[in-house]
């Protein structure tokens, strides 16, 4: 039974991940760039839309995150200082990738793109640390 707790979570960490950095991913390099023909007004009106339809997947994907990440912190005990350095770094790009993730699917947001973008950059970072920390467990 621990092992099939231990593959669901592991699965929702990486599901919750990948949507929520795949969606930033795709919004920064598909969506702006499909509406930068559109005429301004469509345009805001466009992206709010996509942002509003894309707000609850967000917010799933950060609960997600949490219960996984909480349940990964909490069965494997006893990591080396390096472990704990790379981890406290990756939870403060989290946190960053979680406040954008916030502000950008709010509606009349004029620096959504630039906002995913730092963002994109911040849960690729955080998706190499966690290949590292992986990798020395």
């Amino acid at each position: 039974m621990a092992d099939v707790i231990y593959v669901v979570m592991r699965w929702l960490h990486i599901a919750s991940m990948a949507t929520l950095i795949g969606g930033m991913i795709f919004g920064r390099l598909v969506m702006t760039q499909a509406a930068d023909g559109l005429s301004p007004e469509s345009r805001d009106s466009f992206l709010d839309r996509a942002a509003l339809l894309h707000r609850p997947l967000v917010f799933a994907a950060m609960a997600g995150l949490v219960i996984s990440g909480c349940y990964n912190i909490f069965t494997n005990l006893g990591h080396t200082p390096l472990y704990h350095m790379l981890l406290g770094i990756k939870l403060l790009l989290v946190m960053h990738v979680f406040a954008v993730a916030i502000l950008i699917a709010r509606p009349h947001n004029p620096r959504r793109a630039r906002m995913m973008a730092g963002a994109v950059f911040s849960g690729l970072t955080i998706i190499a640390i966690s290949a590292y920390l992986r990798h020395i467990f």
